[in-house]
């Protein structure tokens, strides 16, 4: 597998184990994790397990020369991209790495520019945030101003910092933000059921 990566100029590191890899820190780049799910010591899919309980979230690619449905199945459930049973093809494994370090790459961009929506969320004032959770939710101004006791006037101001801070050229980009964000706006008084 080695020279197969590094042929097509893919960067390579070897772990001799499992106790090895989780021993060196997680790179910062997107990547994936090709395993055989026969590692020697701990198996692959208790390996797996290990992972996902410390929050290493480095996609897996299982190969096997004698996998299980069983075992595919909870391998995939835990969250491995792939299964290539031995023996594959050169072509089918790089296939499989370069979809899973695309995915990878995806999975990290939105997950920046999420950090960065929290960043920005966070320099809101608190009732900054909640101007912004109910005008994200449908309300128009009025309703947030009467729903929080405001003036118009006041819930635009807010409004338009709350545009400001975030960075959003429109209220649909706002309205993006908060379901990236996963705001929804808490229950009213008046609107709880009994």
């Amino acid at each position: 597998m080695n020279r197969l990566f590094r042929s097509v100029g893919l960067r390579v590191e070897l772990f001799g184990s499992a106790a090895e890899f989780l021993q060196r820190k997680t790179p910062d780049s997107a990547s994936c994790l090709v395993l055989d799910i026969t590692l020697p010591g701990v198996g692959g899919l208790d390996f797996q397990y290990r992972l996902l309980k410390e929050n290493i979230r480095t996609p897996i690619i299982f190969m096997t020369g004698h996998g299980e449905i069983s075992m595919s199945v909870r391998a995939m459930k835990a969250g491995a991209v792939d299964f290539p049973a031995k023996p594959f093809r050169d072509q089918e494994m790089l296939e499989a790495v370069y979809a899973t370090t695309q995915r990878d790459r995806q999975v990290r961009e939105t997950e920046g520019a999420v950090e960065v929506l929290r960043v920005a969320n966070v320099s809101l004032s608190a009732r900054e945030q909640e101007v912004m959770t109910l005008v994200t939710s449908g309300l128009l101004n009025k309703q947030v101003a009467a729903r929080l006791g405001r003036s118009v006037i006041t819930i635009k101001i807010h409004r338009g910092r709350v545009m400001r801070k975030m960075g959003a050229k429109s209220l649909l980009e706002l309205v993006r933000m908060a379901e990236a964000l996963e705001l929804h706006p808490k229950a009213h008084p008046s609107e709880t059921s009994v």
